[in-house]
């Protein structure tokens, strides 16, 4: 289970999170930037939404395993 952190005004509304995970991410209609479903998501979609905290341009999501407490983001930040 991850549990997702997401950092709206660190977000410039690229949309690679709702292109790679539509499941756990949509863009807010007002401003395009991040909007996360839950934070707490199914195992099942944990590949996807690593895939999308590693796209994101502007590092605006991590996500924290529930096994450990080291958030995850961008290897180049």
């Amino acid at each position: 289970m991850l549990e997702l952190r997401v950092d709206r005004e660190r977000c410039i509304g690229a949309g690679m999170c709702a292109l790679t995970a539509p499941d756990v991410f949509d863009q807010d209609p007002d401003d395009g930037r991040v909007l996360a479903h839950a934070t707490t998501r199914a195992a099942e979609w944990e590949q996807a939404v690593h895939e999308a905290v590693l796209l994101c341009p502007s590092g605006a999501i991590t996500f924290v395993s529930r096994e450990s407490s080291s958030p995850t983001r961008k290897d180049n930040e």
